[in-house]
């Protein structure tokens, strides 16, 4: 039997049961692929509602369900292993025109299955505070910092730890009126998120790239580096710390603009 035709059938209740499916005892297998179809749509729909609790409670039990079917029949799991099942749910909620008021929504997605990331990442040696104080002031500018792979950094236009919040606790207080981007950190087991201002998100968006600490601070001068650098320490979110060497420069000779 074709397997493209299988699953299609087996994603979408809409379908008939495809031709020349027989039970264990050859006869046709209709009542129970409806009854195993069933099950299987069930079992990824709560998949899909463990994984992105804020998005289902911001969309309603009904419309979670019509917008849960259409994203399996068009986006099955690739693979056994549901680890990463819905890692294109945010985009696929922000292609329906049906949302399209609900501009935060794809982002607490995004957020959401960066939670999961995170939750799910390789473990890193958390740096040594004590590292970071042997270093010189001096050479402190040419520092570069080599994060843990468990750390996730979510930029938005819209206060989307604070929709979250409100989302999965009634008695939250209501979102700001301004942006709230979201660093996600696990210092133990489990994931712990952290509003940001659009110029820490900045910040750590230029250290994440490579940039040394002068030269993420160029990009966000407004941001306050030393708070930053504390609460990294303190949730285990760096794994090393490198001071650029000066000889590795071109014209080592020249006044630096690092």
């Amino acid at each position: 039997m074709n397997q493209t035709v299988f699953r299609t059938a087996l994603l979408d209740p809409m379908q008939p049961v495809p031709t020349g499916l027989t039970d264990g005892m050859g006869r046709p297998a209709g009542k129970r692929f409806s009854v195993y179809r069933n099950n299987v749509t069930v079992s990824l729909k709560d998949a899909l509602e463990t994984g992105f609790p804020a998005t289902a409670r911001l969309l309603g039990a009904d419309n979670f369900e019509t917008v849960s079917q259409g994203y399996l029949r068009s986006h099955p799991p690739k693979s056994p292993c549901m680890m990463f099942f819905g890692d294109n749910f945010a985009s696929y909620i922000a292609a329906i025109p049906a949302l399209k008021s609900l501009g935060y929504l794809p982002d607490i997605a995004r957020l959401e299955y960066a939670i999961h990331l995170s939750y799910h990442a390789a473990d890193g040696t958390a740096l040594d505070p004590g590292r970071l104080a042997d270093i010189a002031p001096q050479a402190l500018n040419r520092a570069r910092l080599n994060f843990s792979p468990a750390v996730q950094l979510i930029r938005s236009d819209w206060p989307i730890w604070a929709i979250r919040e409100k989302a999965l606790n009634a008695n939250a207080p209501a979102p700001p009126g301004t942006a709230q981007p979201v660093l996600i950190t696990r210092p133990q087991y489990d994931p712990v998120l952290h509003p940001l201002t659009r110029e820490t998100a900045e910040l750590i968006t230029a250290l994440q790239s490579g940039a040394t600490l002068a030269k993420a601070m160029i990009r966000a001068p407004e941001a306050d580096l030393g708070q930053l650098l504390a609460l990294l320490l303190a949730q285990s979110a760096l794994t090393d710390i490198d001071v650029e060497d000066l000889h590795d420069r071109p014209y080592p000779n020249l006044p630096s603009h690092r």
